[in-house]
């Protein structure tokens, strides 16, 4: 039985490789005690903003067994978003992981071959995919199945590869066997709470979500609070600061997913043509991608904030 479990193990580890995975970790599907007080503090606290939907389902953030019925496993894994090129200097900003096709149907499209992939070689295996579509604390997961720490601006992070990656999760019924924690490299550096525009790293590894820039240009659908005029470092949606100045993204290398590619002309498009910016222009720009959370108006408010 043993040998089982680490023979499926590794069958899944290579299938997740072969499909452009940079890493898979596996961990035993049970309640998160260490997070369960960090969760309830941070909502207490109201750093979800309007984010409401964080206060839901509080059980089942903590419990894989709720979402998956009699699920044994916590399968994660990483796909990288570091793009090879970047937004002209002259240009209102996009996170890094917009640029190309948004990353819910890239993932879930990959996630769903891997669970048939484990269906077929061993055989009848219940299980779900997630990538930010439900209740389940990713980076708690990918950090208690190996595949880096949770730094101080709260992403994950791993040696020699950084942060720009997305994380997602298969949760399965099947008893695998399963990694164990790495530990935590930030050391003495504080570079990331330094950097943050808006100082929304209160503490280290405590991110105040109301005060973040992602939060205002992504989430946020009233009007930006005044009191954070001239703090936003020109991004429109999203921010990368606390991984742009940290010094483990050296070690990024750019990614292999033609999806993730951009548009041809975003790259060199100006804060001019930002301003100027159509409805078709944006529909056409951002057809399959991430920023249509926002919408037009939604990124012409954010322009708007930046510029006036």
């Amino acid at each position: 039985m043993i040998e089982n479990k680490s023979k499926y193990s590794q069958l899944i580890k290579s299938e997740a490789k072969r499909l452009g995975f940079i890493s898979c970790g596996i961990s035993k599907a049970q309640f998160l005690e260490e997070e369960a007080p960090r969760l309830e503090n941070w909502l207490n606290k109201n750093m979800q903003g309007e984010m409401h939907y964080m206060e839901n389902h509080f059980d089942k953030r903590l419990d894989p067994t709720k979402l998956v019925e009699d699920s044994k496993s916590v399968i994660s894994l990483l796909l990288n978003y570091y793009p090879s090129q970047e937004q002209t200097v002259n240009s209102y900003k996009l996170s890094k992981y917009a640029y190309g096709t948004d990353y819910h149907f890239v993932i879930k499209d990959k996630l769903k071959q891997l669970l048939h992939f484990i269906q077929e070689e061993i055989g009848e295996v219940h299980g779900r995919a997630f990538v930010d579509s439900a209740p389940v604390l990713d980076k708690a997961w990918a950090a208690k199945s190996g595949l880096g720490w949770i730094g101080k601006h709260s992403n994950l992070l791993t040696q020699q590869v950084g942060s720009f990656y997305f994380i997602a999760e298969l949760i399965i019924d099947l008893e695998l066997e399963y990694d164990l924690p790495t530990t935590d490299h930030c050391g003495t550096c504080t570079k990331c709470i330094d950097a943050c525009p808006t100082q929304a790293i209160v503490e280290p590894y405590v991110v105040d979500g109301s005060k973040c820039i992602s939060y205002f240009t992504i989430e946020l659908k009233e009007n930006i609070p005044s009191e954070f005029k001239g703090k936003f470092d020109d991004w429109m949606f999203g921010c990368d600061v606390c991984q742009d100045v940290c010094p483990w993204n050296r070690f990024s290398k750019p990614h292999n997913e033609p999806l993730f590619n951009p548009h041809p002309d975003l790259l060199s498009m100006t804060k001019k043509d930002w301003e100027e910016i159509t409805e078709d222009v944006f529909k056409e720009l951002f057809q399959k991608s991430a920023v249509k959370r926002t919408k037009f108006e939604g990124l012409k408010r954010n322009i708007n904030f930046i510029k006036d």
